[in-house]
């Protein structure tokens, strides 16, 4: 939910607390009716308290928007891969410039040489820095990624494709703001096996 969404909800929920405690106040003086009885806490009414939540800072939203991003690109990638689609059009959900091209140009290789990939990696992604420091709109990402089972094989009899296994590898992307709000990765690099 938009910050700005949370704000008007806790603005009108805390507005209803108010309106709702006048009344209730109000109704408790015109029923009491008799001046001289001392007034007790006890019967006073009381107003539920309306849990607030603080919205999320936006470093801490750029922060979760840019790892939703780049988890769904491989998202894309790895659904893609399965039939070697380099022209899906999921790719571009998530993933843009030299990123966009770096995985249809893959996924095109792939295509022309009869492979296809199965399995899915594994990803401990975390977020290395911000930029700017208040409000973010470039988010560094560091993962060391297992593909251990995510191998590529013949599309035309279901082989391995190579002798080598998969494992762990470390990348490094950037996850920019676009103009129209939206997260997506601008770039990556994949390192070799056995770099994480």
């Amino acid at each position: 939910m938009d910050p700005l969404q949370i704000a008007t909800i806790t603005d009108s929920r805390v507005g209803r607390v108010f309106v709702t405690s006048a009344a209730l106040l109000a109704l408790a003086s015109c029923i009491s009716g008799d001046t001289n009885s001392p007034a007790t806490n006890a019967s006073e009414p009381t107003v539920p308290s309306a849990s607030l939540t603080a919205p999320q800072s936006p470093v801490d939203d750029a922060k979760g928007r840019a790892l939703t991003a780049y988890l769904g690109m491989w998202d894309d990638f790895v659904a893609a891969a399965a039939t070697s689609d380099w022209q899906s059009p999921n790719l571009g959900r998530y993933a843009t410039g030299i990123a966009l091209s770096t995985l249809s140009r893959g996924l095109y290789a792939d295509h022309y040489n009869g492979l296809v990939s199965k399995g899915s990696p594994t990803h401990n992604a975390q977020v290395s820095s911000v930029d700017p420091a208040v409000d973010p709109a470039k988010v560094i990402i560091s993962d060391c990624s297992d593909s251990t089972n995510a191998l590529k094989y013949r599309a035309d009899n279901g082989q391995r494709a190579d002798d080598g296994p998969g494992g762990r590898r470390l990348i490094k992307a950037t996850v920019e703001k676009q103009s129209d709000g939206s997260w997506k990765v601008s770039s990556f690099g994949v390192q070799g096996v056995g770099t994480c």
